[in-house]
């Protein structure tokens, strides 16, 4: 009687415990049961542990962080291996999983390409439940071309505005036309490029701050030089 007191109470015990999504090598944040009762299913974003050239992934990924080409991705589907993937974005911004095939990543926070998955699984599963994190942060960068000492490639390790971004890359040369600088930007949605140009002398001697504008990742400063640039009345030569 006792032996079966016991194990009724275990039973009881056991049932009681929600489920959780185990936490491999420190990578997803426990996510109850009850936190998705009711629904039909269920998208997460977690923090992981990442590559990031060496910046912490805390200083960057946020659940405002928008994801870019060949960044890493590990997306598990609660309960269901098979399309529990790690994967990494191609080029064109997409990458592939089964049943749904191709997913378009770029532009979107994880939580929103969560939201998509899970959609996207309803009509091949029962109440999908899925979890996104970034495992690799390779698209942080900004380009820095043009009239400016030191022209390329550049890490985005925190907060940075455009004249920020010229520093960087060592300041303008002697014949950088600083008040024509182009901003090549993707738009929120990763479809369409769109252009906004500044002024250095806007910025710095009128009081233009709304120029100064924060720079995101994928951001292509370009510091043409003077002879490039034709102002009104002016021919070119």
């Amino acid at each position: 009687m006792r032996g079966f007191i016991a194990l009724a109470i275990g039973f009881v015990l056991v049932g009681s415990v929600a489920p959780v999504f185990l936490q491999p090598s420190g990578a997803f944040a426990q996510v109850n049961s009850s936190e998705i009762a009711g629904k039909e299913g269920a998208a997460a974003f977690t923090t992981a542990p990442a590559h990031t050239g060496g910046h912490a992934l805390s200083n960057i990924v946020t659940e405002a962080y928008t994801i870019g080409a060949e960044d890493v991705l590990e997306i598990t589907v609660w309960r269901n291996a098979d399309l529990s993937k790690t994967v990494q974005v191609r080029p064109d911004g997409k990458f592939s999983l089964p049943v749904i095939r191709d997913v378009v990543a770029v532009g979107k926070t994880p939580s929103q390409l969560a939201d998509e998955i899970t959609r996207k699984l309803k009509e091949y599963v029962q109440n999908p439940v899925v979890a996104i994190s970034v495992r690799e942060v390779n698209s942080y960068n900004i380009f820095v071309l043009g009239e400016v000492v030191r022209p390329g490639k550049y890490p985005l390790k925190s907060k940075t505005t455009l004249l920020q971004g010229i520093t960087i890359a060592g300041g303008f040369t002697p014949v950088a036309a600083r008040n024509q600088v182009v901003i090549f930007r993707f738009t929120d949605n990763g479809s369409t490029m769109q252009t906004v140009t500044s002024s250095y002398d806007d910025i710095v001697l009128r009081g233009g701050i709304t120029g100064n504008l924060e720079l995101r990742a994928g951001d292509t400063i370009v510091v043409p030089s003077e002879s490039m640039v034709v102002f009104p009345g002016q021919q070119q030569q």
